[in-house]
């Protein structure tokens, strides 16, 4: 009787353990799984931007909110300017692209 009480207590705190884990927030009212999500979709982008041969990816920077991805830096021209909005779209979970990409 005595080991099923403790088993049924352990299971409640770590039913209450598991609750504060996921409700959680940053300060600006994030879980951590949405920035894990934005972490993810930053290092697919850069990924892309990096693996695309029309695109000097080392020249782009790119950060991620809310599944909103903004691409920083500069690049040779108009159609990398382009083409690297075109890669960041492609992302699975990117919402939206704010293209800040100057070119040299």
């Amino acid at each position: 009787m005595e080991r099923n009480s403790v088993r049924v207590g352990l299971a409640f705190l770590l039913a209450v353990l598991l609750s504060f884990a996921v409700s959680c927030t940053t300060p600006a009212g994030r879980s951590a799984g949405d920035v894990v999500d934005d972490a993810t979709i930053t290092t697919e982008v850069k990924a892309a931007l990096l693996a695309d041969k029309e695109v000097s990816g080392l020249a782009v920077s790119v950060q991620t909110f809310k599944g909103e991805v903004v691409l920083t830096g500069a690049v040779d021209s108009q159609t990398q300017v382009k083409r690297a909005e075109k890669i960041a779209r492609s992302v699975k979970g990117v919402s939206k692209v704010k293209n800040l990409l100057k070119i040299k």
